[in-house]
């Protein structure tokens, strides 16, 4: 519990900063980050809050040993749902009001805008205290990770790695998207069970395949049966306690044709240059501008849908973007995934991705898999 001990007392130097005398943690991300606990939350709320020399956690009852087990609180305020517990508290908003009600009046109250329900929000100001976003405080906290975050993701990183390496190399003509996902799946599982006792694994899979399929960069794998000359994205993020790391590669069964063969070599440059351009002192924006440069001079900038980043870690997608706009100067400890990105109608999707590290003694690229066109395609 060390780590996250040390992640509560930054929070509460923000809340010092803040003159804030509690904060409500609602993200289940940020919940795990200062916790420890990752529940499955469905239709039953949890609530983490944060106060100078306490913590609190609201909790249904079948979450109970479970934060009994992975939290260091100082209270667990118990809801239940069965009729038997009648004489219990049965509402976890009134659970929510008892936390508030043990804090001085006026006091003011750090609340993640983007996450805490409305519901919630009018029942903090209700009671007459004063609220202040710490959303991006807890980014910016996030977005740094520790020695020990980061080996984690590297774990993940030779995870998924091999996953997608098992998927590529079993993958061919009359086998659905979701059949050749299964190769990289049961890899997963097999290589975890043997080699991390005690630990959760996460995972997302998609292979898009076909032009038009690949042209949507975000649909779920489906039963559509591969055809000799597709054009496939595989994508792949795997957690491990956790953390996560992504590894993508676009691949061919069969001969691509002379346009995919074009344009696929335009993302190679573009994903290399951005990988070769990352690292500790440059801005978000220019890493962007850099895989952005190649597509542009090859006249295929219109073919551009998406950012060539973003941050990884506890979350699939996390702060800070690789895009346009971002002018943050890019800090030792941050984790990106680097995936520009062209999708011509016609002609198919073409994306790799692959997450690295930045290190002041230079940037680590922690997922593997050949990126050339020749050992991309499989027959």
């Amino acid at each position: 519990m060390m780590e996250t001990a040390e992640r509560i007392e930054c929070l509460r130097k923000v809340m010092d900063q803040k003159g804030l005398d509690a904060s409500i943690i609602f993200n289940f991300e940020n919940q795990f980050y200062f916790s420890g606990l990752k529940a499955i939350t469905y239709s039953r709320p949890i609530i983490l809050i944060v106060e100078h020399t306490r913590q609190s956690l609201i909790i249904p009852n079948l979450e109970e040993n479970h934060a009994r087990e992975k939290t260091d609180v100082d209270a667990l305020y118990v809801y239940h749902e069965v009729e038997e517990s009648s004489e219990k508290s049965t509402d976890y908003r009134e659970l929510f009001d008892q936390v508030l009600l043990k804090l001085d009046d006026g006091s003011k109250i750090g609340i993640e805008y983007g996450s805490l329900p409305t519901n919630f929000t009018f029942r903090v100001q209700e009671k007459g205290f004063r609220i202040e976003d710490i959303g991006r405080s807890i980014v910016d906290l996030r977005a740094i990770k520790s020695d020990e975050e980061i080996e984690m993701v590297k774990k993940s990183g030779e995870l998924v790695s091999d996953a997608l390496k098992h998927t590529l190399e079993n993958s061919g003509s009359y086998q659905s998207e979701l059949e050749i996902d299964y190769y990289g799946n049961q890899f997963l599982f097999e290589e975890i069970s043997k080699k991390y006792t005690d630990s959760t694994l996460d995972y997302f899979v998609m292979s898009p395949s076909g032009i038009e399929r690949t042209n949507m960069p975000h649909v779920f794998s489906n039963t559509r049966k591969l055809e000799d000359g597709d054009i496939i994205i595989h994508s792949r993020q795997v957690g491990l306690n956790g953390y996560r790391a992504e590894c993508e590669r676009t691949f061919f069964v069969g001969e691509p044709t002379e346009r995919q063969k074009e344009v696929f070599d335009v993302m190679l440059r573009a994903h290399e240059a951005a990988l070769d351009f990352i690292k500790v002192g440059v801005t978000a924006r220019e890493v962007n501008a850099a895989a952005l440069e190649v597509i542009r001079e090859a006249g295929l900038e219109e073919y551009v849908s998406h950012r060539t980043g973003h941050g990884i870690g506890i979350g699939q997608h996390e702060e800070p973007s690789l895009r346009f706009d971002n002018d943050l100067e890019l800090q030792a400890g941050m984790v990106f995934c680097v995936e520009p990105g062209i999708y011509i109608p016609g002609v198919g999707g073409f994306r790799h991705s692959d997450t690295v590290v930045l290190r002041e003694k230079g940037t680590e690229v922690i997922t593997e898999y050949s990126r050339d066109l020749e050992s991309l395609i499989f027959k």
